[in-house]
C-alpha cells in the first residue's frame, strides 16, 4: 500500500524517495523517474529531483552501466547480448550500454567459462542432450548461437571424453 500524504500525494519529496531507492543500489535515471511516476509526484518534481542528484553525483547511468556489466560478467556470466538487453530494460542510452559493455571484456573467454562450469555437470547424459542442455543455458544466458555452440563444443569435448563427430545447435 502506498503511503500518501492529504489528497492523494505521496508523502514527503520525490528527491528524499529518490535517495531510499538509491540506497539499496544504483539505478539509471530513466529507472528512478519510472518509479517516482509510479509512486504519484508530479513531472516537474521528479524532473527537479534527478537533476538535483545527477548534479550532486547520485545518479550517473555510465558508472551505472559499468557496475551492472560487472556483475553480469563477474557473478552470472553472461553474455554481452543479455547485458545489453538488461541494460536496455533499466533505460540505459544504448551507446553507454555499448561503451560499458566494450570495457567488460571477451565474451568468448566467459562463454567456454560459463561451459567449463556447467559440462561436469551434463557427463551422465548422452552427448546430444548434454549439448541441448548446455547450449540452452547459454543462449539465455545472452551468448550468440555460434559463440554459444562454439564453447559447447570446446567444453564437452574435454580430456577424458570421446569425441563423437561435430555436435550442432538444435535447429529451430
Amino acid at each position: 500500500m502506498k503511503k500518501r500524504g492529504d489528497a492523494g500525494r505521496p508523502r514527503g519529496s520525490a528527491k528524499d524517495r529518490a535517495l531510499r531507492l538509491l540506497s539499496v543500489r544504483w539505478r539509471s535515471r530513466a529507472e528512478l523517474a519510472r518509479r517516482l511516476r509510479q509512486a504519484g509526484f508530479e513531472p516537474e518534481e521528479v524532473e527537479a529531483a534527478l537533476e538535483s542528484l545527477e548534479l550532486g553525483g547520485l545518479i550517473d547511468d555510465a558508472r551505472f552501466a559499468r557496475e551492472m556489466v560487472r556483475g553480469m560478467t563477474g557473478r552470472r556470466l553472461a553474455g554481452d547480448r543479455g547485458i545489453l538487453a538488461s541494460l536496455a530494460q533499466k533505460g540505459v542510452a544504448r551507446d553507454v550500454a555499448d561503451q560499458a559493455v566494450t570495457e567488460a571484456g571477451d565474451e568468448t573467454e566467459r562463454a567456454l567459462e560459463l561451459a567449463r562450469r556447467r559440462a561436469p555437470r551434463m557427463a551422465g547424459l548422452e552427448p546430444e542432450v548434454a549439448f541441448r542442455r548446455l547450449y540452452g543455458l547459454l543462449v539465455r544466458r545472452g551468448f550468440g548461437p555460434r559463440l554459444a555452440a562454439e564453447a559447447c563444443r570446446t567444453a564437452l569435448q574435454g580430456p577424458g571424453s570421446p569425441p563423437e563427430g561435430p555436435l550442432e545447435p538444435p535447429e529451430g
